[in-house]
């Protein structure tokens, strides 16, 4: 290769030089365009405590409760979902949302309740409600109230935020708002959590941003029931404690609550921050003396989601069920580039075990058995009645005939059947898991999961989803769709296809000009989890999910909820009775079907690898017993 002469050398400094000054105009420009749209905002953007002593006096003009019957809530994102403990509900409650024509953000402060007996939206409104907010935290405890804690709050341009620390109690029956007052209660923040144990209401993490900076929290807080009061949990000093974050899942157990995930900023060099992953699971284990209630870390074993924020799990039945996120890998000063998820995972909290979650595909041989199984079923059902009739006899249990007379079929009547199917003749179901995004919100009614809402990003604008879901996951058989508007997600990405063509052709031309002098950005790299350690562990084979209670029987794949309690009925009668020795009739019927119903869920996550297998090589669907009275055609 021929040696560079000096000419060629300086002529390649001078094009670095030029490059140098090109990079500097454009970051001056690029901060004046910055500060004036700043110092613009500042000056149309109002003064926070006037904009809220606004809307409290238009609440004002509200009755004390009224109820509007409506089609769906407006759009809006990170707003608080919950399912009521005292009847078939859900209830949002506040949540935010940013104008792409305006520029400006919007909050809310109206409580919207959904029935999916009959999919009926409703919007309460009073003048006791808690002032707009998005964000807080919020939960719903069986003696029929919820509390609701901080949230945050800005100015239409979010020039400037306001974080509430004040806590409300929501009558679930009546939909009344009470504010409770007190010296002694979490400092204000959002993005954090809140869950139940016993008379208590759990709070965990959070953040406040202060303009300047931004302080994440990992302490504890309970609001105890039965003293309306705030109190916080003091640890030993050489106690290890979670790290602090936000965005955090917090899910129930019988011990306390378990915390997942999470995500906060450190420091980087030059003064800069950047983003931490947390993806391990903490369980907080609480005792009747608050001091000594003690964090203990779960060990990682066996599969793991891959590191996410923004992620959303909701309490079903012994397990969480997670769904979506968002993973930032290519961090810099000036851009972030992310992969988001529409994944679906349970995690099961006896066995501290993750499972991935598939939606079952149905083909039409599969119906035609089912519909075969539903026929035989009436029949089956009639003579396990007989027979659970025969048991309680023989123990003295029988019920009365006018007992007998005002029992109800504990599965239901086909006229509730045919009155929920009416219900959601309208909703169109997809065999499909809904569009990846960050920040939905999520519950679960009896074994249904909601999904509402969330957000997707290109670029530096957030992209609010407007929609509403729905999975059986009993049956993971699809996903209802209630609504859901993609538009702007659709336009977005083939506006960034265009302009991202552009962009790497700009970008070839400048790099043939600058060679080798070209100076890349610093990479702020999302680090995941709080111990780097762990990663490096052992990986556990997959294995049997360990039975806590192997004397009781085994649901087998496929097999609905139903189909395993005219299975094995009369055994979890005989189980009912043995431990509920003053009950009789219809209640001993009731308590052996809650019992079946618990350890059909308690071996869920087990027979989902099992379906999973035979899914595997060919079997889909229900499996049938064969009822050896009848002909019946062999399965392809």
């Amino acid at each position: 290769m021929a040696k560079k002469s000096k000419k060629d050398k300086e002529a390649k400094k001078a094009r670095a030089e030029l490059k140098n000054k090109k990079n500097q105009a454009k970051s001056q420009q690029k901060q004046q365009k910055k500060q004036q749209k700043l110092d613009s905002d500042d000056e149309d953007d109002g003064n926070i405590e006037e904009i809220l002593e606004n809307f409290k006096k238009e609440q004002e003009n509200y009755e004390k409760i009224n109820i509007e019957s409506v089609e769906k809530p407006s759009i809006r994102n990170n707003g608080s979902i919950i399912s009521s403990t005292t009847k078939k509900e859900l209830l949002l409650f506040g949540g935010e949302h940013t104008s792409k024509e305006l520029q400006t953000t919007k909050f809310y402060n109206d409580l919207y309740t959904f029935s999916p007996d009959n999919n009926q939206w409703k919007r309460i409104t009073s003048q006791n409600s808690p002032m707009p907010r998005s964000s807080a935290a919020m939960a719903a405890h069986p003696s029929g109230i919820a509390l609701l804690n901080g949230g945050e709050f800005s100015s239409p341009k979010q020039s400037t935020f306001y974080h509430y620390s004040d806590t409300w109690i929501l009558d679930l029956t009546t939909k009344e708002w009470t504010k409770i007052e007190g010296k002694v209660k979490p400092v204000g923040r959002s993005g954090h959590r809140i869950t139940t144990w016993k008379n208590y209401f759990i709070l965990f993490g959070g953040f406040k941003d202060l303009g300047h900076s931004t302080t994440y929290y990992n302490d504890v807080w309970l609001f105890d029931i039965t003293t309306y009061k705030w109190k916080q949990v003091e640890f030993p000093k050489n106690h290890t404690l979670p790290d602090a974050r936000s965005g955090h899942s917090l899910i129930p157990t019988s011990e306390g609550c378990i915390v997942y995930g999470g995500y906060c900023k450190i420091k980087a060099k030059k003064g800069l921050q950047k983003g931490k992953l947390l993806s391990g699971c903490w369980n907080l284990k609480m005792k009747a003396d608050v001091e000594a209630i003690r964090w203990e870390r779960r060990r990682k074993q066996g599969f793991q989601p891959s590191p996410r924020v923004g992620c959303s799990m909701a309490y079903h039945k012994g397990r969480g069920i997670l769904f979506g996120g968002v993973y930032d890998f290519d961090e810099t000063e000036e851009s972030l580039e992310s992969i988001f998820y529409n994944d679906l995972f349970t995690y099961n909290i006896e066995s501290n075990r993750w499972f991935n979650v598939t939606l079952k595909k149905r083909s039409n041989a599969t119906k035609t058995i089912s519909s075969t199984k539903n026929k035989s079923s009436k029949e089956k059902e009639r003579e396990l009645q007989d027979l659970l009739n025969q048991i309680l006899e023989k123990n003295n249990l029988k019920p009365d005939d006018e007992e007998e007379e005002e029992s109800s079929d504990i599965f239901g009547s086909d006229d509730e059947d045919d009155e929920e199917q009416k219900n959601k003749i309208d909703i169109k179901t997809v065999t499909q898991l809904p569009h990846p995004r960050f920040n939905a919100t999520t519950t679960v009614i009896d074994d249904m999961l909601y999904i509402y809402g969330g957000a997707w990003e290109f670029g530096e604008i957030d992209y609010s989803i407007d929609s509403f879901y729905s999975i059986d996951l009993n049956k993971l058989d699809g996903v209802n769709v209630y609504w859901e508007d993609l538009n702007e997600i659709e336009t977005a990405k083939e506006l960034g296809e265009q302009g991202s063509e552009d962009e790497d052709e700009d970008d070839f031309e400048e790099d043939e000009e600058d060679g080798e002098e070209e100076v890349e950005d610093t990479k702020l790299i999302a680090e995941d989890v709080e111990d780097e350690k762990e990663e490096e562990e052992e990986e556990y084979p997959e294995m049997e999910i360990p039975d806590p209670r192997p004397w009781l029987p085994h649901p087998k794949a496929f097999e609905s909820l139903r189909a395993f309690y005219l299975r094995e009925g009369p055994a979890f009668l005989e189980w009912a009775i043995s431990n509920n020795r003053h009950t009789r009739g219809k209640l001993l019927k009731q308590k052996s079907f809650e019992l079946c119903q618990d350890r059909w869920w308690e071996r869920r996550d087990q027979i989902s690898i099992e379906e999973d297998k035979l899914e595997e090589i060919g079997v889909v669907g229900d499996v049938v017993e064969r009822d050896t009275s009848k002909a019946v055609s062999k399965r392809r």
